[in-house]
C-alpha cells in the first residue's frame, strides 16, 4: 500500500513542458523542423544505446536483430525517433509519453512504415501511471532528454528503478549545466541557429553528472558508464566522446544489488 500511496501523491509530469511538446508535435518527423537537433543526434544516440545494451547482455553488436527478446521501455518517447529504430533492431518496445499529440504522431508514423503494434506499442502515460497499471518489468529502460523536463527528478529516477528488471540496464541522456551548455544548448540552438523552439529548455533544470549520479545512487542504481556527445560543425553531425561531457551526456546504470 505504501508504494501506491507514494505514486498517488507525486507526479513526474510538468504540464507546461507537456503543452510545449504538444504545440510542436506535428514536426517530429520533419528533419528540418522543431526537432532537427534530435534527428542529427540520432545516429550517435542509437550507436551508444545499442553498444551499452549489447555490452550488458553480452550480445554481438553486429548480430542481426541484436535486441531480439529484450523488452525495452522508452520513457518520453516523443514522436518515436528512437523507439522505431530499436524495434527494427529486434527489440520489443513499449514507448510512453505524457503528451497526447506526441503519441498520435508516433502511432501514425509507425503504422505508415509497417511496424506492428506487437513490436512497438505506444501508450499515453507517465512513468508513474505505467507503474501503477502494469506489473511488467523491463530489461532496458531509456530516458533520453527527459530528466530536464520532469517535475520531480528524484521521483522520476525512483520510478525508473522500480520498472527495471533486477538484471536490467537504464540509459539516461540529458544536458550538463555548464557555461558551454548555456551558450550552445540554449543561446545558439534556440536563438541563433533556431534548431529548437525558444524556451524548449531551461538551463536551471540541466543536471551535472554528479547530480544525476546522486539521484541514481539514492534509488539503488549504479552508474557504469558516462559518455558525452558533441556537435562537429565541419561534418554537421554529432559524435560520442568519453572526455567531453560539457553539453550532452549519457549515463548508463544497473541495479546495485
Amino acid at each position: 500500500m505504501a508504494n501506491h500511496n507514494l505514486v498517488d501523491e507525486k507526479t513526474t509530469v510538468d504540464n507546461f513542458e507537456i503543452e510545449q511538446f504538444n504545440l510542436h508535435a506535428d514536426s517530429w518527423w520533419d528533419e528540418n523542423g522543431s526537432f532537427k537537433p534530435l534527428h542529427k543526434m540520432n545516429p550517435a544516440r542509437l550507436t551508444y544505446i545499442k553498444k551499452q545494451i549489447c555490452n550488458h547482455f553480452d550480445i554481438d553488436f553486429d548480430k542481426k536483430d541484436a535486441l531480439e527478446n529484450l523488452n525495452i521501455l522508452d520513457i518520453g518517447c516523443g514522436g518515436g525517433l528512437v523507439a522505431e529504430p530499436l524495434a527494427k533492431m529486434g527489440g520489443k518496445i513499449t514507448a510512453i509519453d505524457a503528451a497526447a499529440r506526441n503519441i498520435e504522431i508516433a502511432e501514425t508514423h509507425r503504422d505508415n512504415i509497417g511496424i506492428s503494434k506487437k513490436q512497438l506499442s505506444y501508450n499515453l502515460s507517465s512513468a508513474e501511471d505505467l507503474l501503477k497499471s502494469s506489473k511488467k518489468r523491463y530489461d532496458v529502460i531509456i530516458a533520453l532528454e527527459i530528466v530536464e523536463h520532469v517535475a520531480d527528478i528524484d521521483f522520476f529516477v525512483k520510478i525508473c528503478a522500480k520498472l527495471l528488471k533486477k538484471d536490467g540496464v537504464v540509459i539516461f541522456s540529458t544536458l550538463n549545466r555548464t557555461a558551454k551548455s548555456f551558450a550552445l544548448g540554449i543561446v545558439a540552438a534556440e536563438y541563433i541557429l533556431r534548431w529548437l523552439p525558444k524556451e524548449t529548455h531551461s538551463w536551471s533544470k540541466f543536471l551535472k553528472p554528479s547530480e544525476l549520479a546522486k539521484y541514481v545512487g539514492n534509488n539503488n542504481l549504479l552508474p557504469i558508464d558516462i559518455t558525452g556527445m558533441k556537435y562537429m560543425p565541419l561534418s554537421d553531425e554529432f559524435c560520442l566522446d568519453k572526455e567531453d561531457i560539457a553539453i550532452n551526456y549519457f549515463m548508463t546504470c544497473t541495479n546495485k544489488s
